[in-house]
């Protein structure tokens, strides 16, 4: 995996040599000597992960990361504070600037090589999911968010057979406000992840009786929890055992004895980072039901039936599958007399019998203006046209008021019936066929059901 690295320090010589060895992984890397120069590179460049010492003239690299995090722009970009202090104080004040890690000189190269792999890959999959949701803002299919999200009551998982540390980890993590219980091992974990979400799972990297990295694996390779943060404790000589977690799937990794106010920094930043992704999921969601469903009634619209009609006929080829063209009779009657809102009302009440009145597995979209489709997945040409009758008697059935004075408006469909059981048919044939036959009604007097067959 190559990247876009910028190495931030003011001693050159340990900037080329850092420079040096990730070039030699096929990295394309970037230096700057001052938290000025950092800035502005990273403004030009938008590298993929930032290496930032701490101990710099000026502005030191606490505040580079705090400006770094503020800008809307270069906030998402992972930053791994580089220093030569080791005290526990530190590596809380650089957690809290908003660094991803933190890395005692002299560097471990390894060590430094997986994180560096593992948080290019959740960068970009955090791009992927940014760029998606901002195309969605831009086209008015979705809203922004600008509150950072609230890690209060998070659930986390300690998975730890040292009862005494699982306690200690456990009263840590429920001071800042998390929701955190234990399991002690592969068959209570999967128990509790099976029975609720965790927003985070803590993993001791000194399980006596399993394998630590083959539960953090399983964690991976398990759709409920392949999204779920991992945090690794472990004691300082597992180095090897840390780095092949990282490539694993591991988030972050805490070192023994562990210090309370790096535990919470560390599991406040992979919170957060999840509830992040989380947000840009849902604002995905609401985009594509936003451009895949109709605003007035909820149903699906006619970008949605004519994909999931493709669908069905390249997947079950030459099975049964029908479809009904639907259309309110007079409509243009009830906006004339009532309203262009109360039409709209009409709209609704129609779909709404009309979807209550449908099975399960069948499809109910508007197609556009008082026109209506339903697919019938498996449906016979004579099963459709059954349907179709039941659905053109509930609504004739309906009971609608528009003028709010007890007096009803009748309201009546005329509907189009087309199968195919052809392997050639395309989703533009068959609605044709169906409206044809929907014309065929209408020009018969309307309220009624007429059958095509496609070709």
């Amino acid at each position: 995996m190559t990247a876009r690295v910028l190495v931030v320090d003011d001693v050159p010589a340990n900037a080329r040599l850092l420079e040096a060895r990730l070039a030699a992984e096929y990295y394309q890397v970037a230096s700057a000597e001052t938290g000025q120069a950092a800035l502005k590179l990273a403004r030009e460049l938008r590298p993929d992960i930032i290496l930032l010492d701490v101990m710099m003239p000026g502005m030191d690299g606490f505040e580079v990361c705090r400006q770094l995090k503020a800008d809307p722009v270069l906030g998402h970009i992972p930053v791994v504070m580089v220093t030569a202090l080791g005290e526990p104080a530190e590596k809380v004040r650089g957690l809290e600037a908003g660094a991803d890690d933190f890395l005692s000189k002299p560097i471990e190269f390894d060590t430094l090589l997986a994180r560096v792999r593992g948080l290019v890959r959740l960068k970009r999959l955090l791009d992927e999911w940014r760029a998606r949701g901002e195309t969605a803002r831009v086209l008015g299919l979705a809203g922004g968010f600008a509150d950072a999200p609230s890690i209060a009551g998070a659930r986390v998982l300690i998975v730890d057979d040292w009862d005494f540390e699982a306690r200690f980890l456990k009263d840590c993590l429920e001071r800042e406000g998390l929701r955190a219980s234990a399991a002690r091992g592969e068959e209570e974990m999967l128990a509790a992840t099976k029975a609720e979400s965790f927003d985070l799972i803590v993993i001791s990297l000194s399980l006596v009786s399993f394998d630590a990295l083959a539960l953090a694996s399983r964690l991976r390779a398990s759709e409920r929890t392949q999204d779920v943060p991992l945090l690794l404790v472990a004691e300082p000589e597992d180095r090897e055992r840390i780095v092949r977690g990282f490539d694993l799937g591991a988030n972050d990794w805490l070192l023994r004895p562990v210090d309370e106010n790096e535990l919470r920094a560390r599991a406040r930043n992979q919170i957060r980072r999840k509830l992040y992704q989380q947000r840009l999921r849902a604002t995905l969601d609401q985009a594509l039901a936003l451009a895949l469903s109709d605003p007035l009634t909820g149903l699906y619209n006619q970008r949605y039936v004519m994909h999931h009609l493709r669908n069905l006929l390249g997947v079950a080829p030459g099975h049964s599958l029908a479809v009904l063209m639907i259309d309110v009779d007079h409509f243009k009657r009830i906006n004339d007399s009532y309203g262009h809102p109360m039409g709209d009302e009409a709209l609704k009440a129609v779909a709404e019998t009309l979807r209550a009145n449908l099975r399960a597995f069948d499809t109910l979209a508007r197609y556009g203006g008082e026109e209506f489709v339903v697919v019938m997945p498996g449906a016979t040409l004579s099963e459709a046209t059954g349907a179709a009758e039941r659905l053109r008697d509930a609504v004739a059935q309906m009971q609608f008021q528009p003028d709010g004075r007890g007096l009803p408006h009748r309201l009546t469909v005329s509907v189009g019936v087309a199968a195919s059981t052809g392997s050639d048919a395309t989703p533009e044939a068959l609605l044709q066929v169906a409206d044809r036959a929907l014309y065929c009604a209408k020009r018969d007097g309307r309220n009624r059901v007429e059958m095509a067959r496609s070709e």
